[in-house]
């Protein structure tokens, strides 16, 4: 999908690029298929702030995405409109079943109204048909990726994105993910064929303040320009450096190429290689 550079007749328009939608066919998300959203503003349920810089924003309706698609097993069906979705970066399609039941899926690149869709073991392999991992050839793109079996995808769901599958030996199958991480997954998994729709989605820049509060992002303040009541990097006179040997968050905890996360998670046994290109597990 192309992108549109707007005409600098306003300072917010000057820097704006945006989305051309030629590929939405449908305005009104499915009626039965959409859920009120409830706004928290980065609150918890006992209301404390836990994430920062929320708040506000346009009123959106949920859409009920089917990223498990195996409750449609071997029943075909057909997409039938294109439509945006405020919730995620990738378009979603309308999938109308043969049965008359219609879901929500992520949209991959190059399926358009009109085109069959089909869940089940082993099938044709074609962009938004989704099958069994050890069915899909080696080689081949796919997108939202179940981890655990019958839990739906969870990963590569996000615009553009895809994983590749590289390999299936010793009774699992070797998914080269975006970030480049090599990780074991179970062949009798689900995957959908092909690359995630919307790939101009990168190219998009906002341009004013307020679209990003639209989005319900608030303004984020550096911690040089708060008091030391408020930020380990306050106070001081005009614009003095934050006086410190590394910089901190406001908690006082190292900021700026901390590792995390922790180290000896049960997950890790999943990776064959690491995004950064460390080889954990050895491979016949």
């Amino acid at each position: 999908m192309p992108v549109k550079k707007l005409k600098p007749t306003t300072p917010g328009q000057r820097f704006a690029v945006r989305l051309t939608y030629e590929e939405v066919t449908k305005r009104q998300p499915e009626k039965r298929l959409r859920v009120k959203l409830k706004k928290h503003a980065g609150r918890n349920n006992q209301g404390r702030l836990t994430v920062r810089h929320r708040g506000g924003g346009n009123k959106i309706l949920y859409r009920m995405i089917d990223f498990k698609q195996t409750e449609k097993l071997d029943v075909p069906g057909k997409v039938t409109a294109i439509e945006y979705d405020p919730n995620r970066t990738c378009f979603i399609m309308l999938v109308t079943y043969a049965d008359g039941d219609k879901r929500y899926h992520i949209a991959p690149e190059g399926v358009e109204v009109g085109t069959p869709i089909m869940t089940r073991e082993k099938g044709k392999v074609k962009p938004g048909n989704r099958l069994q991992i050890k069915n899909i050839p080696i080689g081949f793109l796919v997108h939202n990726i179940e981890l655990q079996e019958g839990r739906g995808g969870q990963i590569v769901r996000s615009a553009g994105s895809s994983a590749r599958l590289i390999a299936i030996e010793n009774e699992m199958a070797q998914i080269e993910l975006p970030s480049k991480e090599v990780r074991y997954v179970r062949p009798t998994c689900y995957a959908s064929i092909g690359r995630v729709g919307n790939l101009d989605h990168s190219l998009v820049r906002l341009g004013k303040a307020g679209r990003a509060r639209w989005m319900g992002r608030r303004p984020i303040v550096r911690g040089k320009a708060m008091n030391p009541v408020d930020h380990p990097h306050g106070g001081g006179e005009g614009g003095t450096s934050i006086g410190l040997i590394h910089p901190k968050t406001p908690w006082g905890q190292p900021a700026l190429g901390h590792k995390t996360r922790k180290r000896k998670k049960w997950t890790n046994r999943f990776i064959v290689k690491t995004r950064k290109g460390k080889q954990l597990i050895k491979t016949n």
